[in-house]
């Protein structure tokens, strides 16, 4: 389960570091190799709750092993790209690939823990959680590493035989069965293309907001009252409305969810494009100095992770999301190297708190039998906040990186980060997960 669900972080940070050497092999401009990333995002953010929704009717073993073996594929198809287009589709292919093995993942914890009668396996959960976080700090360096031994084609080779292993474990040791209800529904193949064409429709606008394509989050607008309308009146939707509306934890949860990655994204990447304009560092210096973070995220994860209880952690983490934020409207050019890092560090911890709080929240308030879609709809919701933060670095860093724009990006998460704590503290179920029962 770790190994399969590293596939998709694992393979999102790598590209960070193969852009430019691929630009340069095609003879293309970051304009259009920004796609290979938007690609991933908006394949994973509408293949997230399908594959959930899959791993609902058919169970999380056969869903694990088709999506691992996508991978594969996909990896294979982007090591012999002949064009930027066919690369880009293998970049698809794989997101949809790696959107299985989380879903599935949380499914068979859940069908674990009703068959031993443990109510909260935390160690379990929060290994996942560290193996992500791990995976996101050492992506970029094992990418360098990977181009620098046999070419930008490695970070796509190697998804072969991480596939082959996936497949491999998955087949000998995943249970062919598990417990607990079964969704037995029919899919709802027009729900799910609705679904797809409002996120798509959302999505491609935040990635390069302006006036002349306000037409964009009106048709996501119209498009997704057309699916509410329609799920509400089905019998067997992709998503259920009602059962989500009567749901107001796990509502609360997705919003926290989106929030506090906006905030973590638009902090990672605005800070890190501040460091190297406007701090004058490198790309490897501004590497070193942003480590720091990512080991206070995986640090704070494994301490807290076996404790089931999650309000404490989130409150924490909201309280010092808004410590980093405000941080950042102390950050000048001229600022200590060390008072950066230890800005970096501040921001890490809600980092570790609030991905893992917010998963064990929903483990405990989704219903069984839709295990695996909700848990796809939380990740859903990592990649609209990763979106929305690249909006918004977009629009405050216009003409640069420069310490007026990081500001003002501080001024708009202070907000955002405000909103988050709000949302934890009036959400009083947060103090039944993890009590006896």
């Amino acid at each position: 389960m770790m190994l399969g669900s590293i596939l998709n972080p694992i393979n999102s940070s790598m590209l960070a570091v193969a852009l430019i050497p691929i630009g340069a092999a095609f003879g293309i401009p970051p304009s259009e190799t920004a796609w290979l990333v938007t690609g991933l995002y908006l394949a994973t953010a509408v293949g997230q709750p399908v594959m959930g929704k899959l791993v609902d009717t058919y169970g999380p073993r056969p869903l694990y092993l088709i999506g691992t073996a996508l991978v594969g594929i996909a990896g294979l198809m982007g090591a012999l790209a002949p064009s930027l287009g066919f690369l880009i589709a293998s970049r698809v292919l794989l997101g949809f690939g790696t959107s299985a093995a989380y879903p599935a993942s949380m499914s068979l914890i859940r069908s674990e823990s009703d068959r031993t009668g443990r109510q909260s396996p935390t160690g379990v959960l929060s290994a996942l959680s560290v193996a992500n976080q791990v995976i996101a700090v050492i992506g970029p360096t094992l990418g360098g590493v990977l181009i620098g031994v046999g070419g930008w084609h490695l970070i796509f080779t190697i998804n072969v035989p991480l596939s082959i292993a996936c497949v491999l474990l998955g087949w000998f040791w995943l249970p062919r069965r598990t417990t607990g209800v079964r969704n037995t529904q029919r899919l709802d193949y027009a729900g799910i293309g609705l679904f797809a064409a409002t996120l798509v429709s959302l999505m491609v606008f935040l990635m390069r907001p302006a006036v002349d394509r306000l037409y964009l989050p009106v048709l996501a607008v119209a498009i997704g009252a057309t699916f509410a309308v329609r799920e509400l009146r089905t019998l067997e939707p992709f998503i259920d409305l009602r059962v989500l509306g009567g749901n107001a934890p796990l509502l609360a949860t997705y919003a926290r969810q989106v929030l506090s990655f906006v905030v973590s994204y638009s902090f990672l990447y605005g800070f890190a494009q501040w460091l190297e304009e406007s701090r004058s560092l490198s790309a490897s210096a501004t590497g070193l100095v942003l480590l720091p973070m990512s080991g206070a995220a995986i640090v704070i994860t494994a301490i807290t992770g076996r404790r089931a209880q999650v309000r404490g952690k989130l409150v924490a983490g909201s309280i010092i999301l808004l410590i980093a934020v405000a941080g950042l409207q102390l950050a000048e050019a001229e600022s200590a190297l060390w008072l950066l890092v230890g800005l970096g560090v501040t921001a890490g911890f809600p980092q570790g708190l609030n991905g893992l709080a917010n998963q064990n929240a929903l483990y405990h308030q989704a219903d069984p039998a839709r295990m695996g879609s909700s848990a796809g709809l939380l990740r859903t919701g990592t990649y609209l906040g990763a979106l929305i933060a690249a909006a918004a670095n977009a629009t405050f860093f216009k003409t640069g990186a420069s310490t007026i724009g990081l500001h003002h990006l501080s001024s708009f998460l202070l907000i955002t980060s405000s909103l988050l704590l709000i949302i934890t503290v009036l959400d009083r179920s947060l103090r039944r997960i993890g009590q006896p029962t």
